[in-house]
């Protein structure tokens, strides 16, 4: 981690990401870029969808590759570079056969190093394997929810799923949220987990940075009024006067209420729920 001297009161306790000690590469892969209008939480009708997004630096989009399609064809690590649109590390790999694709990177991975997605591949950091072949205990990301759908699960940095076991043609992962769910022996994985880990250990500092970011500041609903939000109103710092937390639409959420649909189509997949709340 790097701190900042307390130069002024939004330096003090300010902390980032030591980028210069990791990173290999300051621009990206021209071939693999493309330019990106963000929806910026507004929905096809420019109207806010979603609340406390918009502004933000300017971005690049790298084409990252999540599908496992490139099979049994070593490729070597040739830089390791930051991406604004996710949390991890991504990695510039070249085939035997000449293609460079974006792979997201796992923790430990140097540049030079070799890695492979085949059926045979020998388990270490970086190689891709059917989730039938790895071994109880591993650690995996970049985990497919069926085969051949490009990977969707533990993707964000620091992150990683456990293969805990293995069952009439599924494959027991216990997720980052503490959730185990069954996932099929036949999608693919790669073992380790995903770099930066440092991230969840960063302190923005001051609120430029958060709008650097694109996030929009958060009103407190404690701090509204009865018509803006459920939790408005009352003499002084009042309590929210009623049994569960609240969105400004009265919809349970945070604070260990349960928001998931109840009839998803998933849920046949769901050994153990999370974990929620202050428990966890």
């Amino acid at each position: 981690m790097k701190k900042y001297k307390p130069t002024t009161p939004g330096r003090r306790g300010m902390t980032g990401i030591s980028y210069r000690n990791i990173l290999t590469a300051s621009k990206p892969h021209k071939a693999l870029t493309r330019g990106v209008n963000r929806s910026v939480g507004r929905n096809n009708a420019g109207r806010i969808t979603v609340r406390h997004k918009g502004g933000g630096h300017k971005r690049v989009w790298r084409e990252i590759s999540f599908r496992y399609d490139k099979l049994d064809i070593e490729a070597t690590v040739k830089t390791i570079e930051y991406d604004p649109n996710r949390t991890g590390f991504i990695a510039l790999v070249s085939y035997k056969d000449g293609e460079k694709r974006y792979l997201l990177l796992p923790k430990s991975v140097k540049v030079g190093d070799k890695i492979i997605a085949s059926e045979d591949a020998v388990i270490k950091v970086g190689n891709s394997l059917p989730l039938k072949k790895i071994p109880v205990g591993a650690f995996v990301y970049n985990v497919e929810l069926k085969p051949e759908s490009g990977a969707k699960l533990a993707r964000s940095a620091g992150n990683y799923a456990e293969v805990i076991a293995n069952d009439d043609g599924f494959v027991h992962l216990k997720m980052p949220s503490s959730e185990i769910r069954k996932v099929s022996e036949k999608a693919w994985a790669s073992i380790g987990e995903v770099s930066n880990d440092e991230h969840r250990l960063v302190n923005i500092g001051k609120a430029g940075r958060a709008r650097w970011m694109g996030r929009r500041p958060t009103v407190r609903g404690s701090a509204m009024n009865p018509v803006d939000h459920p939790h408005g109103g009352g003499e002084g710092r009042a309590g929210r006067g009623r049994r569960r937390a609240v969105s400004m639409w009265g919809k349970p959420t945070g604070k260990g209420q349960k928001t998931r649909t109840p009839k998803k189509y998933s849920n046949r997949f769901i050994i153990k729920r999370r974990k929620v709340g202050k428990k966890r």
